[in-house]
């Protein structure tokens, strides 16, 4: 199964994202199908995306990761409803909230 997700090619402190389609079970840094739809840079709040390509994609069977999903509705690429993303708290913050409550 193709899927649409985030690769990391930001420095240190300085994260951006490339949009890459590999399959859904290969690791991140592995070989990917079609190397670049698009790019994201969180901070700036700013990216590209070829969208005619992500479409084509996604009309012939490629699925999107949830954070990919809600960016591409959030710039009106597709539409459809948001999908929830758990983020997860940091072990320190967890403790802290045990031994508080």
């Amino acid at each position: 199964m193709l899927t649409l997700k985030f690769r990391l090619i930001g420095k240190r402190h300085q994260k951006t994202y490339q949009l890459v389609l590999q399959e859904k079970r290969s690791k991140l840094a592995g070989r990917t199908i079609n190397h670049q739809l698009g790019w994201w840079d969180p901070r700036l709040k700013k990216g590209a995306f070829k969208s005619d390509q992500i479409r084509f994609y996604l009309d012939h069977g490629a699925e999107a990761s949830d954070s990919v999903w809600n960016l591409l509705i959030k710039n009106k690429i597709i539409i459809g409803k948001k999908r929830p993303v758990a983020i997860k708290l940091k072990e320190k913050n967890e403790a802290e909230v045990q031994t508080t409550v």
